[in-house]
């Protein structure tokens, strides 16, 4: 698209604004409607498929209709001190206890039905069950409905064993716990004061009643947008429900980047970022891994819509504001510097991308996976269970257990046996009861000493698919514990592929529309930017006061993502001649939005929250390009389309 071409696309909108600005109304309202209505057909397992563990965990579910991916319930009962677990009648009314008050249709296992000491806690008082409710399935209406069944477990067992203290706990309660729980008094302000901050920051950059609302307005536009077209491709192929944080964070920062640019220069860096961008993002859309796939259809439905808006909605927004005579201060790039110099400072540029370059070094030490049990939450019932199973001396790789699937044929005490001696593994089991026993297959349950997002508990998983693929027929390996292991095998192990291709694909885009230099420095800054960001969630969360040990696999890839973009984007409007402060008031737009809606103590909420805030600001703190001499604020042929 030429520069000719920008501008007759910008005229036609001047001359039909009305058209165009009730267009555009109606892709807000209506298609706010339709983007609602339409995120059912999301995937929301939040899981890799396509590998040997998701194929694993398929054919459990489809059989036995329940466990697999989801992580059972522990329900953990601890006596007083003179009475003996391993007593036939304890140990019976424990496991008769679990299994009516789990109800129909579930699967339970215990010390009773195994006579497996890992059962049962050090302390000769403690014992626990693992319980499979039969509505889970790996999907938000599945994890709903295992959370309810944890209230109703709980219930029963109090009222069952009145003479026991009884706790339910696991991976879902724990983080049901901390959705729960709700933000405190200071939470609640500090999100108010983001909140506030926000707005503020958006009056005091753009100095104009209309200076606030714009950007609010062009990035409601493209999520809006962006959402019905992902929605729309979900109908043919997978597409994560993680495209739900992606696109309207993205959309913002890109907003508000928009509206700060100068109008001679704007379209043209738009156009130009949104093309580069988008075909990175297509180059990801290509890669055979549901989460990839999802993160570059959505990136390039952003980039699609929002260049579409900076094209037609920005000019008719601008000529409105100046018919009114409230014209925002990104009319004029020169009186905007001047005008913010006294605020903005901004931070070197060799000692923000110094502070770049360390922390994408901290990326190489990235733990995915899901944060370890004792960082989920910090009190309620749920952690009452996790501590007192930890109190005595079980560990808590109970509560990510995996399942091994025995095909017909197989004898799964055998396998049971063999599981039993791979290093890490606390007990293997094959319970011999119907409900583990289903057309000639069974099912063995593997409890590891260490959760699954451990180098530890890693090693386990990795240790017992080896020994139980020996043989003619290797059994498949499924469970919770496995969830993270494919995501790693499945979707990392693409990365060093997919993310030069798709910086390769922007690259090519902007050469051919702006300078190889600054086509060259934009690239290399918004890969670092995106590998920066993986590297300050680690210092953060791994590293860091939370002790999380592991980040939630698919925040990475989504916070990367954004990165990406918002960088990009950024080095092209820099470039292009764009006022300096245009990318810290973007960056502290978006640090503050994310912030406002996510300050709380869901602890995967402030893993993504804290991840986009962080990409956002240390994306600001990158310095921006030099003007060249030739700068693109002169006048430009039509015919041309050439930044610098």
């Amino acid at each position: 698209m030429s520069t000719e071409q920008v501008a007759r696309i910008q005229e036609f909108a001047l001359r039909h604004r009305v058209a165009v600005g009730v267009a555009w109304l109606l892709v807000l309202v209506l298609g706010g409607a339709v983007a609602v209505l339409g995120l059912g057909r999301l995937d929301q397992s939040f899981t890799a498929s396509g590998g040997p563990g998701h194929r694993a965990n398929q054919a459990i579910q489809q059989r036995y209709g329940n466990g697999a991916a989801v992580a059972p319930l522990v329900a953990v009962a601890t006596w007083p001190a003179a009475t003996d677990v391993r007593a036939p009648g304890a140990a019976g009314r424990f496991a008769a206890a679990v299994e009516r008050a789990a109800g129909p249709g579930t699967r339970t296992v215990s010390y009773a039905g195994t006579g497996d000491e890992g059962f049962l806690g050090a302390d000769g008082r403690t014992a626990y069950a693992l319980v499979y409710p039969g509505a889970g399935k790996p999907d938000l209406a599945g994890l709903t409905a295992v959370e309810e069944a944890a209230g109703t477990l709980h219930a029963g067992l109090r009222s069952a064993l009145p003479e026991a203290r009884v706790e339910v706990t696991g991976v879902l309660p724990l983080q049901h716990d901390s959705a729960v729980a709700g933000p405190g008094t200071v939470a609640l302000a500090a999100k108010a004061a983001c909140g506030l901050g926000l707005l503020l920051l958006l009056v005091l950059a753009f100095r104009s009643p209309l200076g606030a609302p714009a950007p609010l307005l062009l990035a409601g536009v493209t999520s809006v947008g962006a959402l019905v077209l992902v929605e729309a491709v979900a109908g043919f192929t997978e597409i994560s429900f993680i495209v739900v944080y992606l696109v309207p964070v993205t959309a913002l920062v890109l907003a508000v980047h928009r509206w700060a640019q100068p109008p001679e220069t704007a379209a043209r860096s738009a156009v130009a970022a949104g093309a580069a961008g988008a075909a990175a993002c297509g180059v990801l859309a290509l890669f055979p891994a549901a989460f990839l796939r999802s993160v570059g259809i959505a990136g390039l439905a952003v980039w699609a819509v929002g260049t579409a808006a900076a094209l037609t909605l920005t000019p008719v927004l601008r000529a409105t504001a100046t018919a009114t005579g409230t014209a925002t201060r990104a009319t004029s790039a020169r009186t905007a510097s001047v005008r913010v110099g006294w605020r903005l400072r901004p931070v070197p540029a060799a000692v923000g991308l110094s502070l770049l370059v360390l922390l994408a070094g901290a990326a190489t030490q990235l733990r995915v996976g899901n944060p370890e049990a004792h960082a989920l939450v910090a009190s309620g019932p749920a952690r009452d269970g996790l501590d007192r199973l930890t109190a005595a001396g079980v560990p808590s790789g109970v509560l990510n257990p995996l399942e091994v699937l025995v095909p017909e044929g197989t004898d799964a005490e055998a396998v049971a046996a063999r599981a039993s001696r791979v290093p890490g593994v606390l007990l293997a089991a094959a319970p011999a009861a119907g409900e583990w026993r289903r057309e000639g297959s069974a099912v063995v349950v593997v409890v590891p000493e260490e959760e699954p997002m451990t180098a530890a508990g890693a090693a386990t998983v990795t240790a017992l698919r080896s020994a139980l693929a020996e043989g003619t027929s290797p059994t498949p390996v499924g469970g919770s514990g496995v969830v993270d292991r494919d995501l790693v095998d499945g979707v990392y192990t693409l990365l060093p592929y997919a993310v030069p291709a798709a910086a390769l694909a922007a690259f090519g885009v902007l050469t051919a529309l702006t300078a190889a230099g600054a086509a060259a420095r934009a690239v290399l800054r918004a890969l670092l930017a995106s590998a920066a960001s993986a590297g300050a969630l680690t210092v953060l969360w791994q590293w860091g006061p939370p002790d999380a040990g592991a980040v939630t696999g698919w925040v990475p890839l989504v916070v990367g993502a954004f990165a990406f973009c918002v960088s990009l984007d950024r080095s092209v409007a820099s470039a292009a001649g764009g006022p300096s402060w245009a990318g810290p008031v973007a960056a502290g737009v978006g640090a503050l939005a994310v912030l406002a809606a996510g300050i709380g103590p869901q602890v995967e909420l402030a893993l993504l929250v804290s991840g986009f805030a962080m990409a956002a600001v240390l994306d600001a703190l990158a310095g921006r390009d030099r003007v060249p001499s030739a700068s693109p604020t002169r006048p430009v042929p039509r015919s041309s389309f050439q930044l610098v």
